[in-house]
């Protein structure tokens, strides 16, 4: 592999991620014979088949998927390389990759705007996934940053707090429970939750994480109605009725002030966290990726209250802490 060159490797991640010859040939403004012909070359300087047919579709063979990782990371440190050399240039610009869990995606384009004003030249692109997804992506090297909830344990990363992060339970407001508790009682008692169906984020995520550790000291098992990896589908099966469910204060703002959802004043609730960036462990952050880094940590917080004063009271008002 020591000829291989940058171009090939680039052609071969292509043709990786898309399984399509004819795609990357349009994409890359080549012939299909064209990558063909390259591929058949990084082939013959590997010694391995990288692709295979199986049925009518082409996927990677196990030293492709091996290949691809490789490519990755070099093609990555290529890029780091460049980004490097263009500060000690003292130039304004790079590029920086960063990751967030789907609950973050209400408030990091937020963030990044006002990031963005103040350094135009840097080009910021975004990965979502659950926490499994970004602690994967974190420790791999595929993304420079990351803005989510506590790591998973035991993984390769540093992670610092920057800001709370509270969870309610949300019902339609026409539900029962959205009436009560009367005056003469402060909150719902958490096992009334026992009678009531759930929709719950997937296995995987921090949300549903979340919500297993409360309903396990609460000693009961809630009902499932329905599982999705998508806070939108969450907030929609609410409204239509289905249940009730754990959410992200964060990510229902819109909904409360047109009076489309409501969180049920819940004993214990609402859940409190905190919001995290995180990056590989040992691993030395470019200037840009510092800078941003610094900014999250010290204008995440105020950015986040202003986009969210209701809930930040709602924080205040005596949580319990929910780890």
């Amino acid at each position: 592999m020591r000829h291989v060159t940058i171009r090939q490797l680039q052609l071969f991640v292509a043709a990786a991620e898309t399984l399509s010859f004819a795609r990357v040939a349009e994409n890359l403004h080549l012939t299909p014979a064209g990558v063909s012909f390259q591929i058949k070359q990084i082939e013959a300087l590997s010694g391995f088949a990288l692709f295979e047919r199986v049925g009518k579709k082409a996927a990677l063979t196990e030293a492709g998927r091996t290949l691809l990782g490789h490519a990755k990371q070099v093609l990555r440190s290529l890029e780091d390389a460049d980004q490097a050399m263009m500060a000690l240039k003292g130039l304004t610009g790079g590029q920086v990759t960063i990751g967030l869990v789907s609950t973050a995606k209400y408030l990091v384009p937020h963030m990044l705007a006002r990031f963005r004003a103040e350094h135009p030249g840097i080009v910021i692109h975004l990965r979502e996934g659950n926490r499994r997804e970004i602690n994967s992506a974190i420790v791999n090297g595929e993304i420079d940053l990351a803005v989510m909830g506590q790591p998973l344990p035991g993984v390769d990363v540093t992670a610092e707090p920057f800001a709370p992060h509270p969870s309610v339970i949300i019902a339609a407001p026409d539900h029962p429970l959205a009436a009560y508790p009367p005056a003469d009682q402060p909150l719902l008692p958490a096992g009334l939750l026992a009678g009531e169906n759930f929709v719950l984020r997937e296995e995987g995520s921090g949300t549903r994480a979340l919500f297993d550790r409360f309903f396990d000291r609460a000693g009961f098992a809630p009902r499932v109605a329905m599982m999705t990896s998508s806070n939108e589908t969450i907030k929609q099966a609410v409204m239509a009725g289905m249940g009730v469910a754990l959410i992200s204060g964060h990510t229902i703002g819109l909904e409360l002030r047109l009076g489309l959802l409501t969180t049920l004043a819940v004993e214990g609730f609402p859940l409190m966290r905190s919001w995290f960036v995180a990056h590989r462990r040992n691993m030395p952050l470019l200037p840009v990726h510092r800078h941003l880094r610094s900014f999250f940590l010290e204008k995440g917080e105020s950015i986040i209250d202003e986009l969210d004063r209701d809930y930040r009271r709602l924080a205040a008002a005596g949580a319990i802490p929910a780890s």
